[in-house]
């Protein structure tokens, strides 16, 4: 087994799902904060949290896809091929 496969297989059965995984989680997140700020507006505290976990949960969105990028300009740049894009089976 050479690298190039090695990592492939690596990215495509390790590191895809673990990304699918991350977005989904931070896209909940980011929901229930939506909510959770729209049902309790009238108490701060509660407000104040939920736009925590907004904020929170769109950095994490924006930490994920620029890893998800990198890790594609990277492959591409040393010649191991492109990763293909998250999809369901």
């Amino acid at each position: 087994m050479n690298f190039d496969r090695l990592l492939h297989g690596v990215i495509t059965q390790v590191i895809n799902p673990v990304i699918m995984l991350l977005s989904t989680t931070a896209f909940i997140v980011f929901i229930w904060g939506v909510v959770t700020f729209i049902r309790d507006g009238g108490d701060s505290t509660k407000r104040a949290d939920a736009q925590r976990a907004i904020l929170w949960s769109l950095i994490g969105l924006v930490i994920i896809f620029g890893t998800y990028g990198i890790l594609n300009v990277a492959t591409a740049t040393f010649g191991f091929g492109v990763v293909h894009p998250i999809t369901t089976q």
